[in-house]
């Protein structure tokens, strides 16, 4: 396996629900307001909007959201793979 250019990575980012209390303090530091409150009054994320910079992830106050990084690496007969590592 040959590793890809370090920059080279996906994320994902993860909402989990059950912790989020509905304060939007992430829907009011996202820079591209790719969050929003739902009727639940849950933070949702538009992942059109989404640069997956990990602001709201650092300013949640519950721990409710997650930015998950992973590097892509060549693979044989493929552009690129996830590789299990973080």
């Amino acid at each position: 396996m040959v590793q890809a250019n370090q920059g080279d990575f996906t994320a994902d980012l993860i909402i989990k629900e059950e912790w989020c209390k509905g304060c939007g303090i992430c829907v009011a530091f996202c820079p591209r307001e790719a969050l929003f409150l739902d009727e639940q009054s849950k933070a949702q994320k538009d992942m059109e909007k989404c640069t997956k910079c990990g602001i709201c992830e650092t300013f949640c106050p519950d721990f409710a959201i997650s930015l998950i990084k992973r590097r892509l690496f060549a693979n044989a007969g493929d552009e690129t793979g996830l590789d299990a590592r973080k």
